[in-house]
């Protein structure tokens, strides 16, 4: 069977990928799945999870202030207006994540947003689906990708967006609350 909402020492229960490290604790209990609207939010979180793929979300909340600092507190004008200094800057900054590829899709992704006929948050936002019945009461439960993870994908990647594939898209659904999948359980109640 898989893993259900655990009790921490706070005798709080709490999803269990969260529990045994305080980095995770803090942002399960104040972040995520809180419904997030702001375009420097979204651009932020879309960054993150890019740069998350193939890593630890802890190694990424680890680095998150250098982050914010190298890519100029997530505004996008300013990182579309990056150059190619910035860009070996940030590719020697061991502060963050030294991926090329990553690096490069930052820069793109935030030129793609400063091309979009509506705010970032608003597209995105759109592809979140009604309201579940009922929250999943295990981990097997949670689902990795859906249909709106999927067309949120497609739809950022045909406006130009890259490293938004539809696991990193429902990891950004999960983390700014546009889907709620806290335990059942889990004292964390989003309420979208």
């Amino acid at each position: 069977m898989s893993e259900r909402a655990v009790v921490g020492e706070d005798g709080r229960a709490r999803c269990p990928w969260s529990a045994g490290q305080d980095d995770y604790m803090a942002y399960h209990d104040h972040e995520w799945g809180v419904p997030l609207r702001g375009v420097p939010e979204l651009f932020e979180r879309i960054t993150l999870e890019a740069f998350q793929s193939g890593l630890s979300w802890l190694t990424i909340l680890r680095k998150r202030p250098a982050f914010r600092k190298a890519f100029a507190g997530f505004d996008p004008a300013a990182v579309a207006a990056f150059t190619e200094t910035d860009r070996q800057r940030l590719l020697s900054d061991a502060g963050i994540v030294r991926n090329r590829a990553k690096v490069d899709a930052a820069i793109n992704n935030a030129r793609a947003v400063l091309e979009l006929d509506r705010p970032l948050d608003d597209l995105l936002w759109s592809f979140a689906p009604e309201r579940r019945e009922r929250r999943p009461e295990r981990l097997d439960e949670v689902p990795a990708t859906t249909p709106e993870s999927k067309a949120m994908a497609s739809e950022l990647k045909r406006r130009g967006f890259a490293f938004v594939g539809p696991t990193t898209c429902y990891a950004l659904m999960q983390a700014t609350g546009m889907v709620d999948d806290h335990l059942a359980g889990c004292w964390r109640v989003t309420g979208r």
